[in-house]
């Protein structure tokens, strides 16, 4: 059975298992960062669809694997949020494979608009959940 293939308009922040096909429109070269678990070795894009772009960061083996204007299917990918844009993650138990290039737009035909977020379900860069204030047992109302 196969997933259901997203639009990138369509994306909202805090979603699972997100699946799109979407171009390359630019690439960075993997750098590694600090994480609550330790190093970790990330690479991020600019990629779009018909109906807008976004950023998707590819965190692991998936790291440095994309050229700019490949045509790839992105599957089990999560939705984050950062200053108020969606964004897009690939990991380990997702998948980057390329597709045929009449199944994506060329860069010319992808919007410039990205999806917006709505609130701060997972509002920050990494994709790790924000924990509230009141977790950490303080007396201060935030």
């Amino acid at each position: 059975m196969e997933e259901e293939v997203r639009k990138i308009s369509s994306l909202k922040e805090g979603e699972d298992n997100v699946n799109v096909r979407v171009r390359v429109i630019k690439t960075m070269e993997p750098k590694v960062i600090e994480t609550r678990k330790g190093p970790r070795t990330i690479s991020e894009a600019i990629v779009g669809d018909e109906t807008g772009r976004i950023k998707l960061t590819l965190w692991g083996k998936h790291a440095g694997s994309l050229k700019e204007g490949q045509a790839v299917e992105v599957s089990g990918a999560w939705t984050t949020s950062y200053r108020g844009e969606v964004q897009l993650n690939v990991g380990y138990k997702g998948e980057v494979k390329e597709v045929e290039e009449g199944e994506v737009p060329t860069e010319e035909e992808i919007p410039e608009e990205t999806p917006k977020a709505q609130g701060s379900f997972r509002s920050n860069y990494s994709g790790y959940r924000k924990r509230s204030f009141k977790s950490y047992g303080s007396r201060r109302s935030y």
